[in-house]
């Protein structure tokens, strides 16, 4: 069973919604027959390559036309939720910046079967370290860390491999109609939207599972057929 997830790594609800997937998942008795797959998804296409000076509350705030008190309220709600979750978030230290970058090593990393690990990595540098995720340099040595290549990262990024597989998930995600991530997609069949309760989560596995292998439920008559050799001819 396949488990696509939209998302982007400087989503904080996506590093949240995928600690509750991880937990549900861990529960789930057929996890070893579920492969999940990271789907490309920017947040702010806009956002620079480079440093712009610009304070992350101070963005947050104008972006969503609100005081700085309410920004800073809002990033520390996150945080909380966050920690429930085991994660450490220090949102006073995450640089803005492009992502698109970071998904194609994504891709990457998927074709070389760590791209959960990278995931995980680049989601703790952004939102512990404070590192630059639009930086080639850096994205190179945390995809290092996480175990691909890093001349290999730093040939991708050094041309345009990956560009259309990037392009293509945000395609797919307009044709899904996804607006916001986390998204998860269970087997092609269901939608989940944003970081939701380990519960919902794993009930959604159970069902997903249910009609992706579905159990043969006999009827109480039985027709003609063979069996222990009775037709054997």
């Amino acid at each position: 069973m396949q488990i696509e997830i939209w998302s982007d790594v400087v989503c904080p609800w996506c590093a949240i919604g995928r600690a509750r997937f991880n937990k549900a998942l861990a529960a789930f008795e057929h996890r070893d027959e579920v492969q999940v797959r990271w789907r490309s998804f920017e947040l702010d296409p806009q956002a620079p390559r480079e440093p712009d000076g610009v304070d992350l509350v101070d963005h947050l705030a104008t972006k969503y036309g609100i005081p700085r008190e309410q920004a800073l309220a809002m990033n520390q709600r996150v945080t909380e939720s966050a920690a429930a979750e085991g994660l450490e978030f220090r949102l006073d230290r995450a640089q803005r910046g492009a992502t698109f970058d970071a998904h194609r090593v994504l891709h990457l990393a998927a074709d070389r079967g760590v791209q959960d690990a990278v995931k995980d990595r680049f989601f703790r540098a952004y939102f512990t370290e404070g590192a630059r995720i639009s930086d080639p340099d850096v994205l190179a040595e945390l995809a290092a860390e996480a175990g691909l290549d890093a001349a290999e990262v730093r040939e991708v990024l050094a041309g345009d491999r990956y560009a259309a597989q990037v392009r293509a998930d945000q395609a797919q995600a307009r044709a899904y109609g996804i607006t916001g991530v986390p998204f998860f997609v269970l087997d092609r069949r269901y939608g989940i939207s944003g970081a939701q309760p380990v519960e919902l989560l794993a009930s959604a596995l159970q069902q997903a599972w249910a009609e992706h292998r579905p159990v043969l439920q006999p009827t109480p008559a039985a027709g003609d057929a063979c069996a222990d050799g009775s037709c054997a001819v």
